[in-house]
């Protein structure tokens, strides 16, 4: 599995390949014309943002809370099936 850091220094068409391949699809929201996709990768969360004729990958510091990060996308997932008891 690639390391997060090594993911973000990758180009823009790996990366998208990286997620295809090894990057589990959480949810999907919409925010400000923008599709914004929530992705598993290893143990780190990327989100892709899609729209305006553009497209960005975004990684998560392994700091950030994970409830924060779930938290825009509450209505499209369980969060219970992420959570350690």
């Amino acid at each position: 599995m690639i390391e997060s850091s090594m993911f973000q220094k990758l180009p823009l068409w790996h990366q998208e390949e990286v997620l295809v391949k090894h990057g589990t699809l959480l949810a999907q929201r919409t925010h400000k014309g923008w599709t914004v996709t929530l992705y598993a990768l290893g143990n780190s969360f990327v989100e892709r943002w899609t729209g305006k004729g553009a497209e960005v990958m975004a990684s998560f510091a392994k700091t950030a809370n994970v409830l924060e990060i779930l938290e825009p996308y509450t209505d499209a997932i369980n969060i219970q099936d992420y959570l350690e008891y």
